[in-house]
């Protein structure tokens, strides 16, 4: 009976974990458009299963690399999201102090190497923790998660073959949304797809309904067990969607409005509740943790709002190294 009952919250925290990446999604681009948020937002609304599901795969001290939209790779690797909103508002406290943003969020407390702005480039910080897990002898892995874009970007390519080359830990995660900023990756891609690629450069790979939680946990743990056991590349292809534009104020005009239709429907979140509501879990249970989600956004919001900016000081700490960080900052300032 109590590992039923641990079963349960285990499942429910999951749906909670999604909940609060969507939340957070949503208080992030409405922060942008009030002007309160600098930068770009990328959502990752309707992504969530991917987020959730592959750092269930992931130990915390396991590495993770993330990219552009990478606010519930860091949520679901164990980033806390105050210190997230706080970041995203540039203010004291923030998980880069309030100097990265957005695209720049990093933890390596949870082993959350950052999001990275340049697309595909993510993976080759995950590579290089892969490699240095080689050299160090340990038994740590790297992932790395990009989009289907990046699957014509010369830094994943050049990744995709040093890791099977020198066989190294790394589990490389193709988030397929469908889109390449604001155009269809079909239309610009050469080939069978993903899968074939990564086949090519003698990568196991395989691909997995990425909406469907689950189905991503059983992958996901799965493979990244296969990585650390074999200490080689594993490619897992996540076929989902995202459901907003490439970056805040894109209203994605360029999608069939059926199409668009049709593939919301397919809510990770959604579809999980159903699973939990089919097998029993109280359905006010499961309405529960999406208003805690809620409540705890909106506590993160007001958090950031009221807290105060860094200090000038700041600007000149975390950069090269030309000085004691107050002559620094004296000789500047003057």
């Amino acid at each position: 009976m109590g590992g039923m009952v641990l079963a349960v919250e285990h499942a429910l925290a999951r749906l909670r974990r999604m909940h609060v990446i969507r939340f957070f999604e949503e208080a992030a681009a409405e922060a942008w458009f009030a002007g309160k948020v600098r930068g770009s937002v990328h959502q990752s609304i309707g992504q969530e299963a991917v987020a959730v599901g592959i750092c269930e795969g992931l130990r915390r001290d396991d590495w993770l690399a993330s990219n552009h939209r990478g606010h519930g790779h860091a949520i679901a690797k164990g980033a806390d999201p105050r210190a997230m909103m706080l970041e995203l508002y540039g203010r004291r406290g923030g998980t880069c102090g309030g100097k990265g943003g957005s695209m720049h969020i990093a933890d390596f407390s949870v082993g959350m190497l950052g999001a990275n702005g340049v697309v595909g480039d993510g993976v080759t910080l995950a590579l290089g923790a892969a490699h240095a897990a080689v050299i160090q002898g340990q038994d740590r892995i790297a992932a790395a998660m990009f989009g289907d874009g990046a699957m014509n970007r010369g830094p994943l390519l050049e990744a995709l073959n040093w890791s099977a080359a020198i066989a190294l830990p790394i589990l490389l995660v193709c988030e397929d949304n469908h889109y390449s900023a604001t155009t269809r990756t079909a239309d610009v891609t050469a080939g069978p797809g993903p899968i074939a690629r990564a086949e090519a450069f003698g990568l196991y790979a395989e691909s997995v309904d990425g909406n469907d939680l689950d189905a991503v946990i059983e992958a996901s743990t799965r493979v990244a067990a296969r990585v650390r056991e074999t200490r080689g590349p594993v490619f897992l292809h996540c076929r989902t969607y995202r459901w907003r534009g490439h970056f805040a104020p894109d209203k994605g005009a360029y999608r069939d409005p059926e199409e668009h239709a049709r593939l919301m429907a397919n809510d990770p979140i959604a579809r999980y509740a159903a699973v939990l509501a089919a097998a029993g879990v109280e359905a006010g249970a499961i309405a529960r943790v999406e208003e805690e989600a809620r409540a705890e956004i909106a506590a993160h919001v007001a958090d950031a709002e009221a807290a105060p900016w860094p200090e000038e000081r700041e600007a000149f700490t975390d950069v090269q190294d030309l000085g004691a960080p107050d002559e620094l900052a004296r000789w500047v300032v003057a």
